[in-house]
């Protein structure tokens, strides 16, 4: 089972790649990151978007907020500038949350209805919490294709090279 801790460790993981990934795409002109390039999601920004969409879905399932978990297919903004602040928004909103975390609620199963098939689930917290960081580190893995076929160096994104990593012990 996962514990609090390493919850924490990856909720300030993603919210360092993200800042960075984010960072990185700005080096770009702005139509390079709207442009199809045949990627799973199409663009960069459609393919950030998705992560952002998810991850609102997934804290909605987890908090309860917000009510309303937003559709597979639908995008909640068109501008990389508002995606950019919604996502430093919503990193700072998880890394609090994952903050508040007690293992007894990571232990227990947590119902859902899936937005792919529409299907009642039922999994532990702990898993789905774990699936929510594997599934933004999946993505970003595809925009990082996408940034170094133009050019952009990410370095190094392991997890000993974030900042305060040495800390983990």
């Amino acid at each position: 089972m996962l514990s609090v801790d390493y919850a924490r460790k990856l909720a300030q993981y993603n919210a360092w790649m993200n800042r960075r990934l984010f960072e990185a795409c700005l080096t770009l002109p702005a139509e390079e990151l709207y442009r199809d390039r045949g990627a799973f999601f199409g663009s960069i920004f459609k393919t950030l978007h998705h992560i952002y969409s998810r991850d609102l879905s997934y804290l909605s399932r987890f908090t309860g907020e917000p009510k309303t978990v937003p559709a597979l297919d639908q995008m909640l903004c068109e501008d990389f500038s508002e995606l950019h602040s919604l996502r430093q928004s919503l990193d700072q909103r998880l890394q609090e949350w994952v903050g508040t975390l007690e293992a007894s609620w990571l232990s227990e199963p947590m119902v859902f209805t899936s937005v792919v098939d529409g299907k009642a689930r039922q999994l532990p917290r702990w898993l789905m919490l774990v699936h929510m960081f594997n599934h933004q580190t999946h993505h970003r893995g595809q925009v990082t294709t996408l940034l170094s076929q133009r050019g952009v160096d990410m370095g190094s994104t392991d997890i000993p090279f974030m900042p305060d990593a040495s800390h983990i012990l």
